[in-house]
């Protein structure tokens, strides 16, 4: 493990100078920006004329395990009077809506018994959890399978390519862990069921609606994170109406599709403020002299990094410092993994 946080931390030493000599990587140039797809202005039909709601799913009450939630009653009165929901739509749906104990546990955790588990070497113990060999030569044949599509985005965005993949490999490892629960089950359980999050949740839970709306498919299909998160990024509700972007020109945009996906996260970056082939963190002698400086615990004693602005910018994605290393360090691995299969980098890129 030291010879690889070695490498990577070389890896990220030299990393805007990589990009000089990065053949298959170009500088940005001007490019027209997909637009993400605007709400329709159309009241959303009544069950008559939409085929899943004459199946028999709409009802005239609330029944299920939420009958007698008012919160829940309250919610769907917003959401007809809000959005031109139909009534007897929402009293269907929610009445086959799942509580999630599962979920609830996970959001409400007991506290842990005694003292706290000691922070010494958490950054470790977090890293080795991405920085491994499967999730290197996973990423780099990601890459190599999808090369066009990373080269369109980072072109189109602005958005040094390694990022996209590397932020896909740390939410869903590739997309091979997508999450098996149901996203309106989830988000329904958080926001009537949970207390600390429940407004925020409620807001998911409104995006949810609309977006399965906008996106003409069955709210009840989905299926994602425990916290409602959604697709190769992760996307939640909110974001995916604000960012999500129809990459592969099909009229949907489709998060469990690669090439949306990939088109999704670089437009996520962009919107936040990413600067394409400048640097993101370097190793520090933790002097704040030089500009920000985080501490990462490791068995061996600290670690000090400077940052620069496009660490923030992953921090958008998980506001977390530990997160953002894990994604700027899988990307420096994942780059120097494709730069010295330079045959193969060339003969994918020229497909």
């Amino acid at each position: 493990m030291a010879a690889l946080a070695a490498f990577i931390a070389g890896c990220a030493t030299d990393a805007p100078e990589l990009h000089d000599n990065y053949a298959y990587q170009n500088p940005p140039q001007a490019q027209p920006k997909p637009a993400a797809i605007q709400p329709p202005a159309a009241p959303y039909p009544p069950a008559s004329v939409r085929p899943e709601l004459s199946a028999g799913s709409a009802a005239g009450v609330l029944a299920g395990a939420y009958s007698d939630y008012p919160s829940v009653r309250r919610f769907i009165g917003d959401m007809v009077s809000k959005h031109g929901f139909s009534e007897s739509y929402l009293n269907g749906l929610f009445s086959r809506a799942h509580r999630l104990e599962s979920v609830i546990r996970l959001e409400n955790p007991p506290p842990s018994p005694g003292t706290s588990k000691p922070s010494v070497g958490s950054w470790t113990r977090y890293r080795n959890k991405f920085l491994t060999e499967q999730h290197i030569q996973n990423g780099t044949n990601f890459w190599l399978d999808n090369a066009e599509v990373i080269r369109k985005a980072s072109v189109t965005y602005g958005v040094d390519p390694e990022y996209i993949v590397a932020i896909i490999g740390v939410e869903t490892y590739f997309g091979r862990n997508f999450g098996k629960t149901s996203i309106f089950d989830s988000l329904t359980t958080l926001s009537f069921d949970t207390y600390r999050r429940s407004k925020f949740f409620m807001s998911e839970l409104e995006s949810f609606l609309l977006m399965a709306r906008e996106e003409d498919f069955d709210p009840l299909e989905p299926k994602g994170s425990w916290a409602g998160a959604m697709g190769y990024g992760q996307f939640m509700p909110s974001s995916f109406r604000r960012l999500a972007i129809d990459f592969n020109s099909d009229g949907r945009r489709d998060l469990w599709h690669p090439h949306d996906a990939i088109g999704s996260v670089a437009h996520y970056f962009s919107k936040n403020g990413w600067h394409y082939n400048n640097p993101v963190a370097r190793p520090s002698n933790g002097s704040r002299a030089e500009g920000p400086v985080i501490e990462l615990s490791t068995y061996d004693g600290p670690e000090h990094w400077r940052t620069y602005p496009n660490f923030k910018v992953i921090k958008r994605y998980n506001n977390s410092d530990k997160y953002a290393m894990a994604v700027h360090q899988l990307a420096q691995a994942i780059r120097q993994r494709m730069e010295t299969s330079g045959a193969v980098i060339r003969s994918s890129s020229a497909k």
